[in-house]
């Protein structure tokens, strides 16, 4: 597994009254949130980053304002077909 080192000032956490473990970890899961949201990675590729379970990850993402779900008009159409008639 392979590392990534972010330099921050020490002042953040206490600005944010979090420890540096909750704020290194609200990080990692910010990180994750938004490549997922980006497309750049699977819900389970983005929780392992987050290393936290999928379904914990996926009920997280309303937190950062992504939505677990994209679907385009031609889905949703299809979806509520039966509902519209």
């Amino acid at each position: 597994m392979k590392t990534i080192q972010i330099e921050y000032p020490e002042s953040i956490p206490a600005a944010l009254n979090l420890t540096p473990e909750s704020f290194e970890e609200e990080a990692r899961l910010a990180l994750a949130i938004k490549l997922f949201e980006l497309g750049r990675l699977s819900s389970g590729q983005a929780a392992s980053l987050a290393g936290i379970p999928r379904v914990t990850f996926l009920l997280n993402c309303h937190r950062y304002g992504a939505s677990t779900v994209a679907w385009d008009r031609e889905e949703m159409e299809a979806d509520f077909e039966d509902a519209l008639s």
